[in-house]
């Protein structure tokens, strides 16, 4: 499928992804996992997590390969790339089809992963909590729709009300809610995809990273608490300009910029019982900025104002 591995097309910490075709013509993005310590069940949980799943907004497995040490999976092939190439440095690449995108094109994306986390929270038979959602496995097809990837994180909860149990954290830092980590703010739960979604919101407005020490002033250091001082204080726009690097062009880009803003803040409150649910979040993204109100400050900031 691959002629030998001749096209790669993507690396990540425990697979390479190549480009593929089947024998119909059609292509494919086929990941190979590294040889890894596991016993596999990182591949056996995404093969589970979403050979069943069909929803325009998560990416659709067609086959896998599981013979010795040799694992892959194989995926519909996303033309676009992942996300985090077209709002993060945009400004010094070359390639003009990594430029930056429309603000109306970046709510559309917020909106379907947004859709495609409440599909998989409330509408499979079993919850699948992503436990990694990040700008990365965010992919993107030729008009730019969504679709969640990379499912080895996974993990299956039945709605019984109790909290998922793990052995060690998951996820990326600067994406994982702080429950993952430290059970005294709450049980892991789909409300610790919810915080993830967040972070990753505000760096698609941002076009940065959350924490960012390489910033001039200590005060944008940790970019959530700097960007909701600023909404806050906001009454004509100029403040918002401050947070979002593209410039607005109207006042729909403006909307926009600010109402993705306000629903990220509430998904990354610490305490999971004072996030909303991802039906929640769709209905506000979808729904009027004048029907929004700010949330607390997020206190998980790296210093004091």
């Amino acid at each position: 499928m691959t002629n030998s591995f001749v096209e790669k097309i993507g690396e990540g910490g425990f697979s390479i992804v190549y480009k593929g075709h089947l024998s119909n013509g059609t292509i494919v993005a086929i990941k190979v996992l590294k040889e890894a310590k596991s016993n596999g069940q990182d591949f056996i949980n995404e093969v589970a997590s979403i050979g069943a799943i069909m929803h325009k907004n998560v990416v659709s497995l067609l086959g896998f390969c599981y013979e010795g040490n040799r694992r892959a999976l194989i995926y519909e092939y996303m033309p676009k790339g992942s996300l985090d190439k077209f709002i993060f440095n945009h400004k010094n690449n070359t390639n003009t089809n990594n430029s930056r995108l429309e603000w109306k094109t970046l709510y559309e994306i917020a909106i379907g992963i947004a859709r495609g986390l409440k599909y998989l929270h409330q509408d499979c038979s079993a919850t699948i909590l992503h436990f990694d959602i990040k700008p990365h496995n965010i992919l993107l097809d030729f008009d730019f729709c969504p679709k969640i990837s990379d499912f080895g994180l996974a993990k299956l909860w039945q709605r019984d009300g109790s909290g998922v149990s793990l052995l060690k954290g998951r996820g990326t830092i600067g994406y994982t809610a702080p429950e993952m980590h430290d059970r005294n703010f709450g049980e892991v739960s789909y409300k610790s995809d919810v915080y993830s979604y967040g972070m990753m919101v505000l760096e698609m407005v941002g076009g940065r990273k959350n924490i960012d020490t390489s910033v001039s002033r200590t005060s944008a250091i940790y970019y959530p608490h700097w960007a909701h001082k600023h909404i806050n204080d906001d009454d004509d726009g100029e403040l918002l300009k401050n947070i979002c690097e593209e410039i607005m062009e109207n006042e729909d880009d403006e909307m926009l910029a600010r109402k993705m803003i306000i629903v990220s803040l509430w998904c990354i409150q610490a305490m999971p019982f004072n996030r909303p649910s991802m039906f929640n979040v769709v209905q506000m993204i979808e729904g009027s900025l004048e029907s929004l109100h700010m949330p607390p400050k997020p206190i998980l900031s790296l210093q004091k104002d």
